[in-house]
């Protein structure tokens, strides 16, 4: 007899916990979830939720990469002539223009070579003076057959090896004065000053080894050079071809909230085999100095639009097991399943390709309180950028 007390009582104890488990299941969601339309109306009670309108428009059609910021132009600054380092111009990291002074050299050397190149060229000009002279003179009594030909012969002879000698002496001082012009160090580009590896008091020489005395890196503007799936090649192809080059814009420290702004400029003329990638490049103004050369950013490049798509906030589209959907509230403060499809989707907002007309309120928060046919009551009007979801 007791066995059967304690037998009865575990059945029972059993039936109240699965009773106890559905009741305090969760409610079924979703446009294959049954219609609460009944109960909801008959307990007179609306949930409050948030909802935001469905807007046309032209849609972006964006391609992302990572990409990393290279120079236009970067120069390692080196000496042209062997000589010691007299004086620095200017401070590391500074931003310097073409054609400021950077290094001047010990220049008394090549002075002293210029003078006397510049010596050997007055000489050589006197002798060409007098055998000039001499050659008239031979032309002159040749003519009162008071001279030889064989005179006036070597009178034009010396002449000539005169002029001859006048000009390797210019060529000489010419090239004396161009070294003694690399006794001044400038700016070969205007860009950034890195940092110095030679201080004032080292000499230098033309076939030194190494990154030079500075290396001037140029920064504005700067190029961003990424790769796409070659894929896609074809889609920027039609985007390159067009009147304007395709917008790209980076996002220098991962964010979102500052992109800056440039042009496709380059798409290279094979795809790499190995990755199955094509590489190209954007060019940006950079005049905040936003990108710094070496630096990776995160890449955008827009190759076209969907004209009048209508979108929605992301966080307005649910997915069921028939695929995806939003709740749309009716003129009654209902809010009804409505499937959807769809399309591409750019930061908060998501091209809708079928299923919903622009103008339709759907919800996007509160979404886990609802089912096919419940009241709602309206909270708040969410911005056109979405909401984010609280619940």
């Amino acid at each position: 007899m007791k066995k059967a007390i304690g037998l009865l009582a575990v059945v029972f104890l059993s039936v109240a916990g699965v009773g106890m488990y559905f009741a305090s299941s969760p409610p079924r969601t979703g446009p294959d979830a049954p219609s609460r339309q009944g109960a909801r109306r008959g307990a007179g009670v609306a949930s409050a939720v948030v909802t935001s309108t469905a807007t046309r428009g032209d849609f972006p059609v964006l391609l992302r990469s990572i990409g990393y910021a290279e120079p236009m132009a970067s120069v390692a600054v080196k000496s042209r002539v062997q000589s010691q380092l007299l004086e620095q111009r200017f401070t590391e990291g500074q931003m310097v223009k073409k054609g400021d002074l950077l290094f001047t050299l010990d220049d008394r050397e090549l002075a002293a070579q210029a003078a006397k190149d510049e010596a050997t060229l007055a000489r050589d000009q006197a002798t060409l003076a007098r055998a000039t002279t001499d050659l008239q003179r031979a032309r002159q009594l040749l003519a009162k057959n008071a001279g030889t030909q064989q005179a006036l012969d070597q009178a034009n002879a010396d002449q000539k090896t005169a002029a001859a000698n006048v000009q390797a002496d210019r060529a000489a001082l010419d090239a004396d004065l161009l070294r003694l012009s690399y006794a001044r160090i400038y700016a070969p580009i205007e860009g950034r000053a890195g940092a110095v590896n030679v201080t004032p008091g080292n000499l230098v020489n033309a076939s030194d080894s190494g990154p030079g005395l500075v290396v001037i890196t140029q920064l504005k503007p700067l190029r961003v050079t990424f790769v796409l799936p070659e894929r896609e090649l074809p889609r920027v192809q039609a985007a390159a071809s067009g009147a304007k080059a395709p917008v790209v814009r980076v996002f220098p420290h991962g964010g979102e909230a500052h992109p800056t702004e440039g042009r496709l400029t380059f798409i290279d003329s094979s795809v790499d085999q190995a990755s199955g990638t094509i590489t190209l490049k954007a060019e940006f103004a950079n005049d905040d100095l936003s990108l710094w050369p070496g630096q990776y950013c995160d890449v955008e490049i827009e190759i076209g639009a969907h004209a009048n798509a209508v979108t929605i906030p992301t966080v307005a589209l649910q997915t069921g097991q028939k695929g995806s959907y939003v709740y749309v509230v009716a003129a009654d403060s209902t809010a009804r399943i409505r499937v959807v499809t769809p399309g591409l989707s750019e930061k908060n907002r998501t091209e809708i390709s079928a299923g919903l007309e622009a103008g339709e309120r759907v919800v996007v928060d509160g979404q886990l309180r609802l089912s096919d046919g419940a009241s709602v009551r309206d909270t708040a009007i969410a911005s056109e950028a979405g909401a984010s979801p609280r619940g």
